[in-house]
């Protein structure tokens, strides 16, 4: 018998036969715990995963309290805070997937299913890759109701619903959509539930994983949802009129819908003064452009424009690169793919061996080559100022795609020169201005131009009264 064939079948009153459709439902694995319990004048089975299920709240709140009632209904004697019946296998199986118990009783056709799930949650902390100088510094877990809870505590508002989903029909993931239904743009709210509406997933266990499946472009390469592991700053979109998506298991929540600028606001814009805050935030839009053009600029003006270039600088750069057996494009190539090599290699080392290879690789490694006249000191240079322009940005979904779109300049460089970075520049521009996020313009406020929401776009709102900073 099938496991769809055994979920779609209903409980009998012979107690053996529904212990059987249970365990045949499971596959008759190992740890399905069956316990026989006997209470009054009638006898059960009490079934929980092991796993799941706390033992010490089975024995305390269930298996004991029935042993000692004396005529009471079996539900009346349980001690629980939640319980309820059911009559179908399949509701009884997911069930004890979430971690509840079942009590099948002989002659009864329904089962009683109390919650008695394991809670094991890590201490609430701040995320290590969301550091702030000032503000919160509490920060999202695996568990779904905790992350609600910290969301909770910041917005008290009655309008502030939630929708429940679950997705992947291995998986049976627990997903929350949050918004504050007063704030939020009601065609905007439409479009996110008909995305989630559609999903038809195998397994779900990690945010992008819905996200690739409800966003409308696939083949962009810029994040279309927001993901941050900071309540504060969920909050404050959430304030905006977005929504958010919290998916049980992961504490990346997704911001939805999202713009670009959104990308380069940072918390600590709200912990300063507004002046300082909105240069510390045109710095790193500016930063952006750094990360994708600066290498491209090297290697069209080397390899096509070198009369652009003052004559000291131009003799400095000619002299440097008089001996590199390499061309421009091959060493900008090189050194950013060593770059990346690096980095991956000190996020998946322990923290004491990543800062050694962190000052191995930029030291040692970078003298070597240039002394071995494999690349020039100003490519050195120009690369090193990349990688921390990229670095620059808040949320490390937009530092990536920025170096993965130097690669593409640095090529359209080599081919065309300053034009060829004209060309991917304007086709970034032309990319950005055509996506949307959930219905929503990815340029918004700027493209479409919406003078009414520039007040807290590139320069940071001076209103002094705003509750929540992101």
């Amino acid at each position: 018998m099938s496991q769809i064939e055994s979920n779609e079948r209903m409980l009998t009153d012979n107690l053996d036969q529904n212990v059987e459709l249970i365990q045949q439902a499971f596959f008759h694995t190992e740890d399905l715990v069956v316990e026989a319990v006997v209470f009054g004048h009638k006898s059960g089975k009490i079934l929980y995963m092991d796993s799941l299920a706390a033992k010490d709240k089975v024995m305390d709140y269930i298996i004991r309290p029935l042993k000692l009632t004396k005529g009471k209904n079996a539900l009346e004697a349980l001690q629980v805070s939640e319980d309820k019946q059911t009559a179908t296998v399949h509701t009884l199986v997911s069930e004890l997937l979430s971690g509840s118990c079942a009590l099948l009783i002989e002659g009864e056709e329904k089962a009683i299913i109390a919650s008695v799930p394991v809670e094991e949650k890590r201490a609430i902390k701040e995320p290590d890759s969301e550091h702030i100088i000032s503000g919160p510094h509490d920060g999202f877990g695996e568990s779904l109701g905790t992350n609600m809870m910290l969301l909770r505590k910041r917005i008290k508002a009655p309008s502030f619903k939630m929708k429940k989903y679950v997705f992947g029909h291995l998986t049976d993931t627990n997903v929350a959509l949050m918004y504050i239904d007063e704030v939020i743009d009601q065609k905007v709210l439409h479009h996110i539930e008909e995305k989630l509406n559609s999903v038809n997933l195998q397994e779900l266990q990690t945010s992008t994983g819905l996200l690739e499946v409800i966003q409308d472009n696939n083949h962009s390469p810029f994040p279309q949802a927001l993901s941050t592991e900071r309540p504060d700053r969920a909050a404050s979109y959430l304030l905006e009129g977005k929504a958010v998506l919290i998916i049980d298991g992961t504490p990346e929540v997704l911001v939805l819908p999202t713009t670009f600028f959104a990308f380069y606001q940072s918390v600590d814009d709200y912990s300063m003064h507004w002046i300082v805050g909105s240069f510390f935030r045109i710095i790193r839009l500016i930063s952006f452009l750094i990360a994708v053009t600066l290498p491209a600029m090297y290697i069209a003006i080397v390899s096509f424009h070198p009369e652009i270039l003052p004559l000291g600088l131009l003799y400095s750069i000619r002299t440097s690169i008089e001996y590199v057996p390499f061309p421009p494009i091959l060493e900008a190539l090189l050194m950013q793919v060593i770059l990346e090599i690096l980095k991956e290699a000190a996020i998946r080392l322990p923290s004491p061996i990543a800062q050694t290879i962190g000052i191995v690789g930029g030291l040692v490694i970078g003298t070597a080559v240039v002394e071995a006249g494999l690349v020039s000191n100003t490519m050195i240079v120009i690369i090193g100022l990349t990688a921390i322009a990229s670095f620059a940005a808040p949320f490390n979904q937009m530092a990536v795609i920025s170096r993965l779109l130097g690669f593409v300049s640095m090529i359209a460089a080599f081919l065309f020169g300053l034009f060829g970075i004209a060309i991917i520049l304007m086709a970034i521009l032309i990319h950005l201005c055509k996506l949307e996020s959930f219905g929503e313009p990815y340029l918004a406020p700027l493209a479409p131009l919406r003078t009414n929401e520039m007040g807290d776009f590139i320069l940071r709102n001076s209103n002094k009264n705003e509750d929540y900073s992101r």
